[in-house]
């Protein structure tokens, strides 16, 4: 097994794979000339520079980052503000230019990307992150219980629909579909199954009855035309769970619980 910084002057450079929920993967490296290994191509982007990454033997998260310039032709911006890079993979290591000797350094997702127009800044999750999640839920007027999720008990297969992309709005950044339309798909999801978005989850945040308005950047190419993955959505209200759903039952909300603004509430004499 090759061993890395063994001596004053080592052949080693290192490198970035990123797995996109698209199926898409990108190879980068620090060395001058593009490295090919382990069936990837890695482009030269000495421009890109990993800082510390501190891993842990404990259950404590491990952390990197990763900057460089938007300058590569196969990092864009408006990709990355479509959100295809959203929860990636990443793999970041060591690897000799001459022998292609390689070693996997530390892997884990890509979390909230910063953007100031010149270059970015990628924060990177380990695997360890789902372990900061609170294990005793707490009390909320709303259902915390994501909509066809853990918890929730509905299907989503049967609020699930596929659709075709009738019109798309960049402006607004709404979409039309064919069938999906209404209040009942504010909250839900919208998923392009061909086009540059392709695999990107689309949250509908609000409707005007006939077009659906998308919580993310869409982009130019989506031809119309294109099947598109629709589910409903909710509200999370006790009202819409028992009238729509007939889900009360599996409500995770405490919806008649005082909150902070009974504390300051004045007494109110009688008659």
């Amino acid at each position: 097994m090759r061993v890395f910084f063994d001596r004053p002057l080592d052949t080693v450079a290192t490198f970035w794979r990123i797995f996109r929920k698209d199926g898409t993967t990108l190879g980068f490296t620090s060395h001058d000339c593009d490295l090919q290994f382990g069936g990837i191509l890695h482009r030269a982007a000495p421009g890109m520079a990993p800082s510390a990454i501190r891993l842990t033997s404990d259950l404590s998260e491990d952390s990197a980052e990763v900057e460089g310039a938007l300058s590569h032709g196969t990092i864009r911006g408006t990709d990355i503000a479509a959100g295809l890079y959203d929860e990636a993979a990443i793999t970041i290591g060591a690897v000799d230019w001459e022998s292609l000797e390689n070693h996997s350094i530390y892997s884990g997702q890509l979390g909230r990307i910063e953007d100031d127009g010149r270059a970015f800044t990628a924060e990177l999750r380990s695997a360890k992150a789902v372990l900061e999640a609170d294990l005793v839920p707490r009390t909320s007027p709303t259902c915390r219980a994501a909509f066809c999720g853990p918890g929730c008990g509905l299907s989503a297969h049967v609020f699930t629909t596929l659709d075709t992309l009738e019109a798309v709005d960049l402006d607004a950044n709404r979409v039309k579909l064919t069938q999906a339309s209404g209040s009942n798909y504010v909250g839900g999801q919208v998923r392009f199954l061909d086009g540059p978005q392709t695999g990107v989850k689309f949250a509908a945040i609000s409707s005007d009855g006939v077009w659906l308005a998308l919580d993310r950047s869409l982009i130019e190419g989506t031809p119309i035309g294109t099947r598109v993955e629709v589910r409903e959505g909710c509200d999370h209200t006790l009202a819409t769970c028992t009238s729509r759903f007939a889900n009360a039952l599996n409500f995770r909300g405490e919806p008649f619980l005082p909150g902070n603004d009974s504390l300051s509430r004045y007494g109110q004499p009688a008659g």
